[in-house]
């Protein structure tokens, strides 16, 4: 079990250097769009290409955050207890998220479905089908859904052991005083 959450948090440590270089591409043609106004000449649709960025980068960049401990918790009964204690709320803590999240990827999937049933594009000039930047996303979710449930069994079989160190190093918090 502590292989397979080791090679999820290195999954998306390198999913999110590629979020990271889409969020780079999208600075960088908003900058190049910016500088070519200046010579009245404009890219076009950079608001939008920079959204779709976003919302694609967010939702691979949570499970980033999720297996490097990064999501926010307010923990304080948490921090007054032994190793059991805090594996319980810690194990309460990522069946939350991973109910949060299965039910978000699945509330998804209507929205991306009737994108494609209607053909939509943006209402924008560059018209872009938005199966396209809605997959990115939706597969994104779906990313997150998958792995919060892989820590959250994890986290169960890591409780049902007695393995309350390895509970917090999967699903504690970062940086503990």
């Amino acid at each position: 079990m502590k292989q397979l959450l080791f090679k999820l948090r290195l999954m998306n440590e390198q999913l999110a250097v590629i979020a990271g270089f889409v969020l780079l591409a999208s600075v960088a043609v908003t900058i190049l769009d910016i500088v070519l106004r200046r010579f009245g000449l404009s890219l076009g649709g950079t608001d939008e290409i920079s959204g779709y960025a976003m919302a694609i980068s967010t939702s691979w960049g949570i499970s980033y955050a999720l297996t490097n401990l990064a999501h926010v918790r307010i923990d304080l009964l948490r921090a007054q207890c032994a190793s059991r204690g805090r594996a319980l709320f810690d194990a309460i803590a990522i069946l939350a998220l991973s109910g949060t999240a299965l039910v978000i990827a699945y509330r998804t999937w209507s929205v991306l479905s009737k994108t494609i049933k209607y053909h939509s594009t943006a209402n924008t000039p560059l018209e872009t089908p938005l199966w396209i930047p809605q997959s990115l996303w939706f597969a994104g979710w779906i990313w997150f859904a998958l792995s919060a449930v892989i820590v959250l069994v994890g986290v169960v079989v890591f409780v049902f052991q007695g393995r309350f160190d390895d509970v917090d190093q999967v699903a504690g918090l970062r940086n503990e005083a």
